[in-house]
């Protein structure tokens, strides 16, 4: 198979600069279709999101068993690393899937555990009722959440979960002023 020669590099000489333009080979595998054939690759992604959105509630029961399960294990052993990482991605998925799956203050309320799990000095000093509140607006949100006049209620306590971890938080790490930054940085988890 003998390789064509590639186009040469073009340069074009001004007073005070140079312009290289070297050519692109992509031009000979582009395909050129027809206006009446163009693919819309996110209104396929919105049709096929549109027919798995029935499994939603499953998927985020699922999520919240194994959130669950992680809590009672480091309930159990304490909170060792192998347990802690496993609360913590058991959060950290719920916080990813949530505004996806319809439940964004899920998603808030997650983060904010994900934030105490990686922000406390030490786990074990964390007030047990802080993360126990979570699991349960957690739990709560994605059981309720069909029911119309729950979403400001969830939206509330997932706000209110979040300034309370801040305080926390910021409380915890007043030693610790590398941990400030990012426990004061806003949420990045998108809200209703």
């Amino acid at each position: 198979m003998a390789k064509n020669k590639p186009a040469p590099i073009e340069i074009k000489a001004f007073a005070d600069h140079h312009v290289i333009t070297q050519p692109n080979p992509l031009r000979k595998v582009l395909r050129r279709m027809a206006e009446t054939d163009l693919d819309d690759p996110v209104a396929r992604a919105e049709k096929a999101l549109a027919g798995l959105s029935g499994e939603f509630k499953t998927w985020m029961i699922v999520e919240t068993d194994r959130l669950a399960a992680a809590h009672a294990a480091a309930l159990k052993e304490g909170f060792t690393k192998a347990t802690s990482e496993e609360l913590f991605r058991a959060a950290h998925d719920i916080k990813g899937d949530a505004a996806t799956f319809g439940y964004p203050s899920a998603g808030i309320a997650a983060e904010s555990l994900c934030r105490i799990i990686e922000h406390a000095p030490d786990l074990g000093k964390v007030p047990a009722e802080l993360i126990n509140h979570h699991i349960n607006a957690i739990e709560a949100i994605v059981r309720e959440r069909t029911k119309l006049d729950t979403v400001a209620t969830s939206n509330a306590l997932s706000r209110r979960l979040r300034g309370i971890t801040d305080e926390y938080l910021t409380h915890a790490n007043r030693d610790r002023p590398e941990h400030l930054e990012a426990i004061l940085a806003p949420s990045i988890v998108p809200t209703e």
